[in-house]
């Protein structure tokens, strides 16, 4: 399937100058959905995972679905003050500001092996800031498997030390 052909650029959002990379054209494809859930579970090449987890909030969307497949857990990572219980958090510098992301400190157990899962890489710092919060919870990243990679923002360096793989490049 030609992957690329069901995500449409949407130029200057969230703000000028960002060409934002929308999915939901294959999200609203059925058989795309299933095709694309399959060849991201397949990037794991049989590596042994007990949780994964998704950011905010696009990770949400194939993240539970390679939990399943993987017979594993996932965990949440959102924006500030969106989880009920207890958490730690990270800042980090996205291509047009900051943010800043928070996990519960219950959702990685002491050697948990996890993949993180998000839609898009750009410039790592969503990726990096959630590799920051498994180690602090003593989790063990496995991989990091992303939707699609933008390679000329390099974001890959920022997460260089782990297993990164990304089903489209552009």
């Amino acid at each position: 399937m030609n992957f690329k052909s069901l995500i449409r650029d949407v130029p200057n959002f969230p703000k000028e100058g960002v060409i934002f990379k929308d999915i939901t054209l294959l999200l609203q494809n059925p058989s795309a959905l299933k095709q694309t859930a399959n060849a991201l579970f397949h990037l794991l090449e049989g590596r042994k995972i007990d949780k994964v987890v998704g950011m905010e909030s696009r990770g949400f969307i194939f993240g539970p679905i390679l939990a399943e497949k993987l017979n594993a857990g996932f965990v949440p990572v959102r924006k500030p003050g969106k989880l009920p219980s207890t958490t730690i958090s990270e800042t980090y510098d996205l291509e047009y500001g900051t943010d800043t992301l928070e996990i519960h400190i219950d959702g990685i157990k002491k050697g948990d092996r996890v993949l993180i899962h998000d839609d898009v890489l750009a410039t790592g710092g969503t990726a990096s800031a959630a590799c920051k919060l498994i180690e602090k919870l003593g989790g063990v990243i496995v991989q990091c498997n992303f939707l699609l990679e933008l390679t000329f923002l390099e974001g890959n360096s920022k997460i260089s030390t782990y297993p990164v793989k990304s089903l489209i490049k552009y």
